[in-house]
């Protein structure tokens, strides 16, 4: 699944370069939504499959995972940066808000349709609001394997690393249901913690090469443009079309906690105003201590 959405990504950027797209809205939509495709497939495949559950666990376990895990990693296997207040406050505070929106839906025990449509519609306004993270955006021939193939190669080979995906996010769902049968593990708590992991490994992977091109705000407008995306479109895409129940007592302490750590790592970058080894460690630190907080 990882190896596909890293494909379906490379040639939607390539197509989008070859049709004259801009290079703000190449960064700041595709690379997003497109580090995204496992979560926004899985809540699909899930829902569809009865497992309410699997959809937000993963969905809100890949927030936790991408702003403290992912984003603590990239000093260490990357290199420090700065980074600009007033950018960190606007993007942060879209998430915060759309987690917020989130919590006060599941706290029922259920997503409507109408509030998963509500969820869907939010994702393009935040978009707008957060579109001055990314000052400067992806350059397209940071990723041209193989750029300059045609347009029906590119769509051929994203269809099919669309595809890949698909397939990997239902075998990802079956696992999750089998595994926690058989280990006596809910679903959510499984999906929170474990495939959560698994999902949040493209934006690891995007925005570690973006940093060692010195493409800072590509980093920075993925972490926190794919939390967005997570907290609205993910979760709630699979929604409006399979609308399932939720485990809303483990649901609501574990955004309760997302939206706390998303607090914490947003104060301290608009603080200090970059992100080094010292501020990777405290994100860490952060993502350690809802395993302490939560799982147990």
């Amino acid at each position: 699944m990882v190896l596909s959405s890293d494909k379906a990504v490379e040639h939607s950027l390539s197509l989008a370069a070859t049709l004259g797209i801009s290079p703000l809205m190449i960064g700041l939509l595709l690379v997003s939504v497109g580090t995204d495709l496992p979560e926004i497939v899985n809540s699909i495949v899930s829902c569809a499959l009865g497992h309410g559950d699997i959809n937000a666990g993963d969905s809100i376990g890949s927030v936790l995972t991408q702003i403290t895990l992912v984003f603590g990693l990239l000093p260490f296997f990357g290199r420090g940066f700065m980074v600009k207040r007033r950018e960190i406050l606007v993007a942060g505070a879209c998430e915060v808000l759309a987690l917020m929106s989130v919590f006060s839906m599941v706290e029922k025990g259920y997503i409507t349709r109408i509030n998963a449509l509500l969820l869907v519609g939010s994702w393009p306004i935040y978009m707008l609001l957060t579109k001055g993270v990314t000052r400067r955006s992806i350059k397209a021939e940071d990723y041209e394997p193989q750029m300059l193939r045609g347009k029906f190669y590119h769509v051929s080979a994203a269809m099919l690393g669309f595809a890949g995906v698909a397939v990997g996010a239902y075998a990802m769902v079956q696992s999750a249901i089998a595994l926690s049968a058989a280990l006596g593990i809910p679903e959510y708590i499984l999906s929170f913690f474990m495939l959560s992991i698994g999902t949040s490994l493209p934006e690891l992977a995007v925005d570690l090469i973006a940093i060692r091109k010195k493409e800072y705000e590509v980093a920075i407008g993925d972490i926190i443009g794919s939390c967005i995306v997570d907290a609205t479109l993910s979760i709630g895409i699979g929604q409006v079309f399979f609308p399932q129940t939720v485990a809303a007592d483990l649901a609501g302490a574990t955004i309760l906690y997302t939206i706390f750590a998303s607090s914490v790592v947003i104060l301290i970058l608009a603080l200090r105003e970059k992100m080094d080894k010292k501020t990777g460690a405290i994100f860490m630190m952060l993502y350690a201590l809802s395993y302490l907080t939560l799982a147990v």
